[in-house]
């Protein structure tokens, strides 16, 4: 959080000198230093998310490769002879353990195109596709993989 606050700083004052990066530094460790005391986060936790943060820009590659991919089978079936589509519900329960993990999943399957997450409660999905053909091996994709590697580390 302190290097993102930082460079949020950076970025908002749109140019970088030594003042603007000392007065950054100070006032990032300030927010900083907020963050840990009200809003129940400390330097562990900072420690362990910069650990992550290789495996997230994995997750986030896999995350873009995926939409490109759907998107070409998404304009398969809408440039098909086939007449209609099979839409379909799916529901299933995920392996995610914490609230951000079943998010990030949630927002993963919407973000694909031809997918869309209806209901989300607890580790249970409903989740609506275009086809029948966009619903195999929903409960075992690489976005649950994947997300399941980054709760456990």
């Amino acid at each position: 959080m302190y290097l993102l606050y930082f460079l949020l700083w950076v970025i908002f004052n749109g140019n970088f000198t030594l003042e603007i990066c000392l007065f950054g530094l100070v006032i990032a460790g300030a927010v900083f230093a907020f963050t840990c005391k009200f809003m129940d986060y400390s330097v562990a936790q900072e420690l362990k998310n910069i650990r992550k943060a290789g495996k997230f820009m994995q997750y986030a590659g896999v995350l873009v490769i995926e939409i490109v991919k759907a998107n070409f089978a998404v304009i398969r079936m809408i440039l098909s002879e086939k007449e209609e589509l099979e839409p379909a519900l799916v529901h299933f329960r995920s392996p995610m353990k914490t609230p951000a993990g079943r998010a990030f999943l949630a927002n993963a399957i919407t973000l694909t195109p031809g997918t869309i997450t209806v209901h989300l409660e607890g580790p249970d999905y409903v989740v609506h596709c275009l086809d029948e053909s966009l619903a195999e091996g929903m409960d075992d994709s690489v976005f649950v993989k994947r997300l399941a590697e980054l709760e456990r580390d």
